[in-house]
């Protein structure tokens, strides 16, 4: 069977630390593929804070191309209203019903998902993969969830009543966020090994996330 991670985000824009977790979760987790999905609508954040999709989608291209372990998803770009995880992961499931799923999301995501979309059915559709972030702690269960999952030492996962895995993955703290990238660039600073260099020669192109000063590559 065919193992698939399911990496969501606004990727506005795609960095080097997006990537560099993609493929730690891939290489621990034993995936065949990551596909980085991309948030269209997010619930969470307000109408219009976001570069355009068109944008976003283009620099996922740019910064996977040619890359045999990293895929994209642009189902939720198809989708009116916000962009939730359960009906992603549903579709993906009737996309390719062979495979395993995956999802991986950051510790902070993971503290509140409580608060999502059908949160105690989410968990019980595919298995989690919860990543570390600079700045938060891996490996605590949210109280909203956390009476639906036991422990197992032996594999060093928390097991679902419904079967499935959760399992805490710490990554390479790279100290990279998209609002700094986007603060930079407001302020003419260069995000020159940031992101990949197509990456940055598109947003240098396009003009994004700048005041209208000149600002570096």
């Amino acid at each position: 069977m065919r193992r698939l991670g399911l990496f969501g985000g606004t990727f506005d824009p795609v960095h080097l630390a997006h990537l560099r977790t993609a493929e730690e979760a891939r290489e621990a987790l034993a995936l065949d593929r990551v596909d980085l999905v991309l948030a269209a609508t997010p619930p969470h954040k307000p109408p219009g804070a976001q570069a355009p999709a068109a944008d976003r989608r283009r620099m996922l291209e740019l910064a996977v191309a040619g890359d045999p372990h990293l895929g994209l998803d642009f189902s939720e770009l198809e989708r009116e209203g916000p962009s939730y995880s359960i009906d992603t992961i549903r579709h993906v499931q009737a996309r390719e019903p062979d495979a395993a799923l995956t999802f991986i999301l950051g510790a902070d995501a993971f503290a509140e998902i409580g608060a999502w979309k059908d949160a105690a059915t989410i968990l019980t559709l595919c298995d989690f993969c919860v990543i570390s972030r600079p700045g938060t702690r891996a490996g605590e269960l949210p109280i909203a969830v956390e009476n639906a999952f036991c422990y197992e030492p032996e594999r060093g996962v928390y097991v679902h009543r419904s079967g499935r895995a959760l399992r805490f993955l710490p990554v390479t703290a790279l100290m990279i966020s998209a609002s700094d990238i986007r603060r930079r660039r407001a302020e003419g600073r260069s995000i020159r090994f940031l992101v990949p260099d197509a990456v940055a020669e598109y947003v240098a192109t396009r003009g994004l996330y700048s005041t209208g000063r000149t600002a570096a590559r």
